[in-house]
């Protein structure tokens, strides 16, 4: 049925059996309820597809999923924190803690062999690494962490660049007292760029918790485009946001986070329904009632209704599939951060394939200096904005500095001095206007350095709390993508702050 290659710690499994597994009598394309295939949605460049670059996955667990095995194997690596499951066997009956990772990591990097690949993800080329750690379906810091530290160690073994977490810790405490956030903060300092979902939230009013609430990874809010493609109406999911305990405001960058098609899980019940139900969809009038004696069951379809003809057979399974969010007979629409994040983190991969020598620090820059402020909502709750796939792959090409410089730090005093350094190889010129001098963009100018980054060296002003933005050729205010400490700047967006002691 497979094997699992121990001193590898990767699951391979046979093809042929597989396969034989998906031959169906249905057919695997949208019905009518069919939700945008997310390389749609986002215009996505079709050229790169992550090849040659490996996403981790931290989650409750996970299925050998098609998606993710045909036309090849991509999973490299398998590891089960708990030993609960020690390899993955696509005999054995699907769980219910697995089908969080199962989605997460398909909707990044799946291929969509069960939807004649319409739903396949942008990293669908991409190799994987699964780690699980939820025990009994229980999730705890500590696992996380320790999670988090497997992939640190086993970084250079698999090659990992990408790090996606779809789950978190219990409260937003300070990143010194989170042994979660101090070991996402060490794999970015690795080189393993981490993308964490932000929750979902924020009605309550809740922030991020652990790692989303870490400064330097690269937190994903929502929005809603409303299943249309044209994005005249964009709005706001309910994601967690604001300052974080150590004072970062978060999300980063928001991504779709509604009608996301996902795999429904092989051989339970709502994957069998799931396949009755479209079959029966695609039937022509003529073969209804029979198809409906035969599969009522699985349907939940009343007996009787089989006899009222196709019409009314017809309504009842356009009502199921609908209610059901089934969108072709092995997918359904699913919504939360939990697929924004993996969605930001195939971008990821689309970027580093296109330049493999990336920073964390370039790539968190790139995708936040790219992004589209949604104009009619609140900056606080989406920090930059929409995330521009294809803009954020063009920059990514475009970047040839010395990548061990880029993706700048805060503000730092050093002898009395403040520094401010901002990036962005298309500004003519940068200012920097503050509060501590009277937000003239004339007083401060800032130069361009041999690495390409634009840099300010000024006299530090006296102990406390000041505001402050860059100006971009004259016109164009931005905070400080580098400092995750903003404020509401009262004209709808935000600035940032710098405190000296």
């Amino acid at each position: 049925m497979g094997a699992f290659n121990r001193q590898a710690g990767a699951y391979v499994l046979f093809q042929g059996e597989l396969q034989m597994n998906s031959n169906h009598d249905h057919q695997h394309r949208p019905n009518r309820f069919a939700v945008i295939p997310t390389h749609v949605r986002l215009d996505a460049d079709p050229n790169y597809r992550g090849k040659g670059v490996t996403l981790a996955f931290l989650d409750s667990g996970f299925y050998p999923h098609p998606d993710l095995l045909l036309p090849q194997n991509r999973i490299i690596a398998y590891k089960d924190l708990t030993d609960e499951k020690s390899s993955l066997d696509v005999s054995e009956p699907a769980q219910a803690w697995q089908w969080h990772g199962t989605r997460t990591s398909v909707a990044a990097a799946g291929s969509g062999h069960l939807c004649d690949e319409v739903y396949r993800g942008l990293a669908c080329e991409a190799d994987l690494i699964l780690v699980k750690v939820s025990e009994k379906g229980r999730i705890s810091e500590e696992n996380i962490a320790l999670g988090i530290r497997w992939i640190i160690e086993n970084r250079e073994r698999y090659n990992i660049r990408v790090l996606n977490i779809s789950l978190g810790g219990d409260e937003d405490v300070p990143c010194v007292k989170s042994i979660i956030d101090q070991a996402a903060e060490e794999a970015i300092a690795h080189g393993i760029v981490v993308v964490a979902a932000a929750g979902n939230s924020g009605g309550d009013g809740s922030h991020s918790i652990p790692p989303a609430n870490s400064p330097s990874v690269i937190t994903v809010g929502g929005y809603n485009d409303n299943n249309e493609i044209e994005r005249n109406r964009l709005d706001l999911y309910h994601s967690n946001f604001g300052p974080t305990a150590d004072g970062s405001v978060k999300p980063e960058i928001v991504a779709p986070a509604m009608w996301i098609a996902a795999p429904i899980l092989p051989g339970t019940t709502n994957y069998e329904r799931a396949e009755a139900l479209s079959k029966i969809a695609a039937a022509p009038d003529y073969e209804l009632p029979a198809l409906a004696r035969e599969l009522c069951v699985k349907i939940e379809m009343p007996a009787a209704l089989t006899l009222k003809g196709a019409p009314a057979i017809r309504a009842f399974v356009e009502s199921a599939l609908s209610e059901r969010k089934i969108v072709s007979a092995h997918y359904q629409h699913v919504d939360g951060t939990s697929f924004a994040a993996p969605i930001v983190t195939s971008i990821v991969a689309q970027m580093i394939e296109a330049n493999p020598n990336l920073t964390p620090g370039a790539v968190k820059n790139i995708l936040i200096s790219t992004a589209d402020r949604i104009a009619h909502a609140p900056a606080i709750r989406q920090g930059y904005g929409v995330v521009n796939a294809r803009r954020a792959v063009e920059l990514a090409k475009k970047e040839k500095h010395s990548l061990k410089v880029v993706g700048c730090n805060p503000p730092r005093a050093t002898d009395g001095h403040l520094v401010f350094v901002y990036h962005d190889d298309e500004a003519i010129s940068v200012s920097l206007a503050a509060s501590f001098n009277g937000w003239d963009i004339q007083q401060m100018p800032l130069s361009r350095n041999d690495y390409g980054l634009w840099r300010a060296e000024i006299e530090a002003p006296a102990p406390g709390h000041y505001e402050y933005k860059f100006v971009v050729n004259g016109r164009r205010w931005i905070e400080d993508p580098s400092n995750g400490r903003k404020v509401p700047d009262n004209h709808g967006g935000l600035n940032s702050v710098v405190t000296i002691e």
